[in-house]
């Protein structure tokens, strides 16, 4: 549209309406042109491009009856030819492309000097339009050449992105595994295996059926939430060693906060039980804010934090590591004598 303005402006004397008439030719084709490119996904066949070729001449015709030449009138056309061999490389094959830039520039110039043999600048400023041609073929070779490189690394990037993903996640439901063995079958075999299970205890029973259960409940589709009072009055129920709750009566919290904080209360209260040398304990639980306190207390004799060895996977994985993959904190204070204090802490936004 704007070149068929520019071929308004300065209508040889009398040839307005057929300027005019060429101009309309012109827009109406190039539209119904991008049209058929559209509906070919940018791709043009060998008839759609002979046709384009063939209605470019026609109107290029349009020198000869509007005396576009002699008035100097031919600039519009120049461009018009010009935009159709630069933009032909960018949806057609080389040949093809190649083919139509010959057919166009050489009928133009046929055409010019037809219409006016004397003026040797206009056939000039038609012989560029091959070069031109050529320089926009090598440009989309280039771009379209990068642009496949780059698509080829951004598919094999999010391939390597997938690919860490899964073996995450495989590794985290491999470690929290390892974790929930530790925290109940393991720890209860131990304590039977060093004698910390004195005989016809009535608590053994019970509680190696809830480390079968947690076992048997780690396998399944986790829900949306759970209640954390809930879930660690299910691991006070056990008459081996006296635990008070102070609480709230309900705390429900996102599924994986919740049993990560309840896996690592379990085993703060499975060390008082194997290290700590008394049979009492006191969980606290602190909430408000989005913020959540939880502290693990016993009178035992204590032990040397700075000294603890590293490689007790209790600590570490069970109650330092589940913390940090939800976004909270574990923090030991103990010493020898003087009892053990383990503090949790979660805060919501963190978490996100």
């Amino acid at each position: 549209m704007p070149i068929g303005a520019i071929a308004l402006l300065r209508p040889a004397p009398g040839a307005f309406t057929g300027t005019l008439l060429a101009a309309v030719v012109a827009v109406a084709w190039t539209g119904g042109y991008c049209w058929w490119l559209a509906k070919g996904r940018g791709r043009t066949g060998a008839a759609a491009m002979s046709l384009d070729v063939a209605v470019l001449m026609c109107v290029y015709l349009s020198v000869l009856w509007t005396d576009a030449v002699a008035s100097a009138n031919t600039g519009w056309l120049r461009l018009l030819i010009t935009f159709a061999c630069i933009t032909w490389q960018w949806h057609t094959a080389p040949v093809a492309g190649a083919v139509a830039v010959a057919v166009a520039a050489s009928g133009s110039v046929t055409l010019v000097v037809a219409g006016h043999p004397s003026d040797l600048t206009l056939v000039e400023a038609q012989l560029w339009v091959p070069a031109m041609a050529v320089m926009s073929r090598v440009a989309w070779v280039v771009v379209a050449r990068a642009a496949r490189r780059a698509d080829r690394m951004m598919a094999e990037t999010a391939q390597a992105h997938r690919d860490a993903a899964v073996t995450a996640a495989v590794r985290a439901e491999e470690r929290e595994l390892a974790n929930s063995l530790h925290d109940t079958a393991a720890t209860t075999l131990l304590m039977v295996g060093v004698g910390q299970v004195p005989p016809g205890a009535d608590w053994l029973a019970a509680q190696a059926g809830r480390d079968l259960e947690r076992l048997r409940a780690d396998g399944g589709p986790p829900p949306d939430g759970a209640d954390l009072v809930d879930l660690l009055r299910g691991d006070l129920d056990a008459g081996h060693l006296t635990v008070d709750l102070d609480g709230p009566p309900r705390l429900p919290l996102p599924f994986g906060v919740a049993t990560a904080i309840a896996g690592a209360v379990q085993e703060a209260l499975n060390n008082v039980r194997r290290h700590a040398g008394t049979d009492r304990a006191t969980v606290r639980l602190h909430a408000g804010d989005g913020e959540l306190r939880v502290e693990v207390a016993d009178e035992g004799r204590g032990f040397d934090v700075a000294g603890a060895p590293a490689t007790r996977r209790g600590l570490r994985e069970s109650v330092h590591g589940r913390m940090s993959r939800v976004g909270g904190t574990a923090t030991v204070t103990s010493a020898e004598g003087a009892g053990t204090v383990v503090r949790l802490e979660w805060r919501a936004e963190r978490a996100r």
